[in-house]
């Protein structure tokens, strides 16, 4: 008796240890694995979805950001159901040798599923940039340019044109200056004090 229930017992543990082999090993959603293109783009590729999945990129290069997303059904292909890990670690090794994760190529193939059809490949369905950090600079350097041509015209507005004076003949003055003297001399000589200033008048007419 005790022995058909040793018996009984390592039939159990041998289908349960079956079933497990069975079961598909599949990546928890939102994993990620990092990596670097062959131009150094710092990228970062997460899975998500059950039957039919989705693969986003998301990379940074230079000041810009890119991100695309492929599709597939790698479960067709039986080698992802055994390894769903070893999958997504080529799909990796081959985006590595890519300059650019998302231009360079349409159809992301893992070596293990060769082979499979055509549904287990990935492909892609979007693609995008967001340069934010090129968007933000052009802004600041059209803002300085700016700011210096405006102080530039405000400096040439206010000391650009110097005040215009009234020109003076020097020759002319020098005359006047001299008949003058020359008549309130003659009138302080020939005048008596009190007329001082009606003579010089008068004598300043006469030597005109």
């Amino acid at each position: 008796m005790k022995s058909i229930a040793l018996l009984f017992l390592v039939v159990i543990c041998g289908v349960a240890g079956w079933g497990q082999k069975l079961k598909p090993k599949r990546r928890s959603n939102g994993e990620e694995i990092n990596f670097r293109t062959k131009t150094k783009d710092v990228c970062t590729m997460s899975m998500s979805g059950d039957e039919e999945m989705k693969l986003r990129i998301e990379c940074k290069s230079q000041g810009k950001s890119y991100w695309c997303e492929y599709t597939g059904k790698p479960l067709v292909c039986r080698p992802f159901r055994n390894n769903p890990k070893l999958y997504w670690n080529q799909i990796a090794v081959e985006l590595r040798k890519l300059p650019h994760a998302c231009e360079s190529t349409q159809v992301l193939k893992a070596t293990m599923c060769q082979k499979a059809p055509a549904d287990a490949l990935m492909k892609q369905i979007a693609a995008g940039m967001e340069p934010e950090d090129l968007a933000n600079q052009d802004k600041s350097v059209q803002k300085t340019s700016a700011s210096v041509r405006g102080a530039g015209k405000s400096s040439v507005k206010k000391t650009g044109k110097p005040a215009i004076l009234p020109l003076i003949k020097p020759t002319q003055h020098g005359q006047g200056s001299e008949n003058e003297t020359e008549a309130m001399k003659l009138a302080r000589e020939h005048c008596w004090e009190s007329l001082h200033g009606f003579c010089s008048y008068i004598i300043g007419i006469f030597r005109g």
